[in-house]
C-alpha cells in the first residue's frame, strides 16, 4: 500500500506532537517531516514529495495562510488553529479541511476521510484474515491493521466495535485498536451468534453484556445506546436468550 506522505508545520510542540501521534496510529499515513515554521517547510517542499500538509495558521514571520499563497503547486492542505475566525479565508484557498485545536482523534479521522474521498481511495480497505472456524472455535480470531502492523485479536476478547465513519475502534478487554475499516464489513464477517449490531455506530459482543433495557446496553462500565431502527431486533435477540 502506498502511504500518504504527511508534513506537519506547527510552532506549538504539543499540538504538533498530537498530530504526529495520530499519524503514527494509521497505517495509511507516513510522517516525512515536521517543522515549526513556514520557511523550513518551503525548503523541504522544494525537494521532497508531500501528499498532505497539516498547517498551523498563526506562526511567527510568515502565517500559514500567507505561506499557502506563496505555493504555486501545493499538496492537499488541512489547516490547524486554535481560532475559528480564519475558516472562511482558509476554504477560499481551497484547503481540504479545518481543524480547531485541541484536535480530537475522531475529528482527525474525518479529515483523513476527506483526503481519501478527494483522491478516490475511500474504498481501499485492508482484508481481514481469520481462522476458518470463526464462529465455532473459542480461539477464533481476526487480524486488524493498526500501528503499521497486523494485530491479532481474539473474538472472545472483544467488548464492542465503534464506527468512526471509514474507521472503527475495536475495544477489547485489554486495549483498543483503531483501523481503517467499515463497521458494516465487520458485521458481515463476525458470527451472528456472538455479535449484535445495536446502533449505526456500535456492534457488541453478546457474551460481554452485563445488563440491558430498552434504551441502553451495559458492557463493562460503559452504557451503549440502542438505535431506534435496531431496537426490535435487539430486544428479540436478547429476550430469546433469557
Amino acid at each position: 500500500m502506498t502511504k500518504i506522505k504527511c508534513l506537519i508545520v506547527d510552532d506549538e510542540p504539543l499540538a504538533a506532537g498530537i498530530l504526529e501521534k495520530y499519524i503514527g496510529q494509521l497505517d495509511s499515513l507516513e510522517l516525512v517531516f515536521k517543522c515549526d515554521n513556514a520557511i523550513d517547510a518551503l525548503l523541504f517542499l522544494q525537494s521532497n514529495k508531500v501528499d498532505l500538509l497539516f498547517l498551523d495558521i498563526q506562526m511567527p514571520k510568515l502565517s500559514g495562510l500567507d505561506f499557502l499563497r506563496t505555493l504555486s503547486k501545493r499538496p492537499k492542505v488541512i489547516l490547524t488553529t486554535a481560532f475559528r475566525d480564519y475558516a472562511v479565508e482558509g476554504f477560499e484557498l481551497n484547503v481540504l479541511d479545518y481543524l480547531v485545536k485541541p484536535v480530537p482523534f475522531e475529528r482527525f479521522l474525518t479529515a483523513i476521510n476527506k483526503y481519501h474521498f478527494s483522491n478516490g481511495t475511500a474504498l481501499s480497505l485492508p482484508p481481514i484474515i481469520s481462522n476458518t472456524n470463526l464462529g465455532i472455535s473459542s480461539e477464533a480470531f481476526i487480524y486488524l491493521k493498526a500501528d503499521k502492523k497486523m494485530v491479532k485479536v481474539f473474538l472472545k476478547d472483544i467488548l464492542y466495535i465503534e464506527s468512526l465513519k471509514d474507521y472503527v475502534r475495536v475495544k477489547t478487554v485489554e486495549k483498543e485498536i483503531v483501523t481503517y475499516q467499515r463497521i458494516t464489513y465487520l458485521e458481515e464477517k463476525l458470527p451472528d451468534e456472538k455479535f449484535l449490531r445495536i446502533h449505526r455506530s456500535f456492534l457488541i459482543s453478546i457474551d460481554k453484556i452485563r445488563s440491558f433495557n430498552a434504551a441502553f446496553i451495559e458492557i463493562g462500565s460503559i452504557e451503549l445506546p440502542i438505535g431506534r431502527q435496531y431496537k426490535a431486533e435487539v430486544m428479540s435477540t436478547l429476550t430469546a436468550q433469557e
